[in-house]
């Protein structure tokens, strides 16, 4: 299938921005100084919506036929490093030294590799939480790496779903890549109906988890933590009322290059 390639002018905390803009429906982002390169498949927007996405940034667009996106990645992703707590590299890197827990992901054209500053805020809140036999739901799974993560940090069981077949593909190959044998993979665009988790993962967007603040808050067990990200600054009073009246408890808040993480409980 080609691609379009869509070029952005813009700086590095206009590309964050952008990224959020375009998560739903881009395959791909590669970033650079003074742009961002977006990838979406040919077909999956008119011009019209993507202009309206984009309102506010002037953009130019080409058609990529097939090509080995292994190789592209190779070239633009660098590893991700968070403390000393874990590192994000893929196969073709050296391994990382003075890290506790190390992911092999190869992205191919999923979401979620660590750089973007909502899966490094993550990972870096998952130190503080105790996934030690626990039942976990990362809800928008991308490439895998949160349930990965989860899993090396002991979870009993982890549901990952995602409504895109690549992601769902490239999540299993991640998955096996690392050794994971606990992470049930679906692709599902609907809300699991009648599970319970002690942890749920959402690193989506605030449509989704508004969409969904009601079924997120029931499916979590009682004492059960939920840890989201995909989100601004300027979501977060919104996000916070929402999962409030949802029946949860706000517990943190942290903020990175203008994205930021919310974390609630469940004290019934």
């Amino acid at each position: 299938m080609n691609h379009i390639q869509i070029n952005i002018p813009a700086s590095e905390t206009e590309q964050e921005v952008i990224i959020g803009l375009l998560a739903d429906v881009a395959t791909g982002f590669e970033q650079q100084d003074e742009q961002i390169l977006a990838y979406l498949e040919e077909g999956s927007l008119s011009h019209e919506e993507l202009t309206e996405l984009l309102r506010g940034f002037s953009y130019t667009t080409e058609v990529l036929g097939e090509r080995n996106w292994n190789a592209e990645w190779e070239k633009n992703f660098p590893p991700v490093i968070v403390h000393d707590f874990v590192a994000v590299r893929a196969h073709f890197h050296d391994p990382i030294a003075g890290v506790r827990h190390e992911l092999l992901i190869t992205p191919k054209m999923s979401f979620g590799t660590g750089h973007h500053a909502t899966t490094w805020q993550v990972m870096q809140q998952m130190e503080h939480i105790d996934f030690r036999e626990k039942k976990v739901f990362d809800f928008g799974t991308g490439t895998g790496v949160l349930a990965i993560l989860a899993e090396k940090l002991g979870a009993a069981s982890v549901l990952a779903t995602d409504n895109d077949p690549w992601s769902i593909e490239n999540a299993q190959e991640n998955a096996e890549r690392n050794g994971c044998s606990r992470i049930d993979l679906q692709l599902s665009s609907e809300f699991p109906q009648g599970a319970r988790f002690d942890v749920i993962l959402a690193n989506i967007n605030r449509n989704v988890l508004l969409q969904y603040a009601a079924q997120l808050a029931a499916a979590l067990l009682p004492g059960g933590y939920l840890l989201m990200s995909g989100l601004l600054v300027s979501d977060r009073e919104v996000i916070e009322k929402a999962f409030a009246n949802a029946g949860l408890e706000f517990r943190h808040y942290t903020e990175k290059n203008n994205w930021i993480t919310l974390g609630f409980m469940n004290k019934s």
